[in-house]
């Protein structure tokens, strides 16, 4: 008994260790999508851009992310989850390095674009070969591996921007080389696109795509490596499973995601919806304008860039308490709290800046309100980062039948990159219509999706992937 006991430890400890490496393509995602901000106004004086071209420099790679997921279901299904992870690690590696250096705004806008198709790939491939590989009973632990990366991506990202425009005594002075510190602020990205790709090289292909391809034995022996499946019968079982969960060796066409009186399957559109709701909420108004914002309402610049670094560590700590909450809590209940969590606090955020005096960069708040509007916009943070920056993640990667998983999610994701793109093209029109306004809406979004996930979201915690369900 304690011989098993530690076998399965082991494997348990490789599962981690497997899930980990995948999960570092959501670092990359969170490190490239937040890793212009440090750069942004430097760019803007280097090539004397216009404040509408230097948003399509910052929103660009949103759109080759949506181009990426899309494309990054069928890919999988083609060449397998890990030769799909290598192109998105190549890309990025690509990307890092067009982007520092470039010599103007298209070029860099195209360097950029490149970059967010590979992380449209890395953001569906990492939760869906996680789900894949992962026991059932951690898979929503080991699936939240994703955002804590996402996060801690985004943290770094910060930390490196300001460290190297430190350095180098501005984001436009020169550093290494006689390069602008901007453009190490997008050079240094090519480094963990590079540990990325060697450490997908040393992972297993998933038993799903395996079997799927007919390498039967291939998938037992990773079965057995990850499941800590010990006797023969058990794992030709466990391949059985998967073969009669695919149920067909046609490879995975858009038609399979259609219902039979037309449109979508219901949890391709459950997908979807989650998506869309994970970011109409508006959390990257947060983290892409909160600096701009803090700022804008009487903070100092100096405290305003404090208090978005410590937003992001707020971020961090809590996707470790849901890690630690998924599989014992479930999926729907932590939604729950967190879209009713979020109603409230963007509630509030919306009723202090209604009291604010002024407009624009002569916008002010309230001295009593100033400190309200701040633990608001934390806690808001808060019931974002325990609920549905996680959750959705976990869910994406695993509510969907074997046979059309990386399809679906591909949707799925490209449908969060396209709403993650609308929110942060229009957040500063909304501003300028009115904070409130801006703030409202995002409650409004944050109200509708706890309806949502009250009527139409199932738990999946401790199912079979083979057991999920058109």
């Amino acid at each position: 008994m304690a011989t098993t006991a530690v076998a399965m430890q082991g494997r348990g400890g490789q599962a981690l260790a497997i899930s980990a490496a995948a999960a570092l393509g959501g670092f990359l995602f969170g490190f490239d999508t937040a890793v212009i901000n440090g750069a942004v106004d430097a760019v803007r004086g280097s090539f004397g851009l216009s404040a509408g071209a230097i948003g399509i420099a910052v929103s660009c790679a949103l759109l080759g992310s949506a181009l990426g997921a899309w494309y990054a279901g069928p890919l999988a299904d083609r060449q397998g989850r890990v030769r799909t992870m290598l192109v998105a690690a190549a890309v990025l590696v690509a990307s890092a390095i067009g982007s520092g250096l470039v010599s103007g705004l298209w070029p860099l806008v195209i360097w950029r674009f490149l970059g967010g198709i590979g992380v449209g790939i890395a953001s569906v491939i990492a939760p869906a070969y996680i789900a894949e590989v992962a026991p059932a009973h951690v898979r929503g632990r080991l699936g939240s591996l994703q955002q804590l990366a996402i996060v801690l991506g985004i943290f770094i990202a910060l930390l490196s921007d300001a460290w190297l425009a430190h350095a180098a005594g501005g984001a436009s002075a020169p550093l290494w080389a006689g390069l602008a510190a901007w453009r190490w602020m997008f050079l240094v990205a090519a480094v963990p696109a590079l540990i990325y790709g060697l450490l997908v090289l040393g992972l297993p292909e998933s038993p799903r795509h395996l079997v799927a391809k007919g390498r039967r034995d291939e998938a037992g022996a990773v079965l057995r490596r990850v499941l800590g499946l010990d006797t023969d019968a058990a794992v030709a079982a466990k391949v059985d499973d998967i073969a009669h969960s695919l149920h067909t060796e046609s490879r995975p066409r858009l038609a399979d995601l259609r219902a039979a009186g037309g449109g979508l399957l219901p949890v391709v559109w459950t997908g979807i919806a989650l998506s869309v709701f994970q970011q109409f909420v508006g959390i990257n108004v947060i983290f892409y304008y909160s600096a701009m914002l803090w700022h804008s309402v009487g903070f100092s610049e100096a405290d305003s860039l404090k208090i978005t670094v410590a937003t992001s560590i707020v971020n961090v700590l809590v996707t470790l308490v849901a890690i630690a909450l998924i599989d014992r809590v479930g999926r729907k209940p932590l939604l729950v709290v967190g879209s009713a969590g979020m109603a409230v606090t963007l509630a509030v955020m919306a009723w202090c800046f209604s009291q604010a005096t002024g407009s624009g960069t002569a916008l002010q708040l309230p001295a009593s309100l100033g400190p309200v509007a701040l633990v608001a916009a934390n806690l808001y943070v808060v019931f974002f980062g325990v609920s549905w920056g996680p959750v959705v993640w976990v869910l994406l990667g695993e509510m969907f039948p074997n046979r059309y998983r990386a399809l679906a999610l591909a949707v799925a994701a490209s449908a969060q990159w396209l709403a993650n793109f609308a929110i942060t093209a229009t957040f500063p029109w909304l501003a300028n219509i009115g904070l409130p306004f801006a703030y409202g809406l995002y409650a409004f979004f944050a109200l509708l999706s706890l309806v949502f996930v009250l009527r139409r979201v199932s738990e999946t915690r401790g199912m079979e992937l083979e057991a999920m369900q058109d």
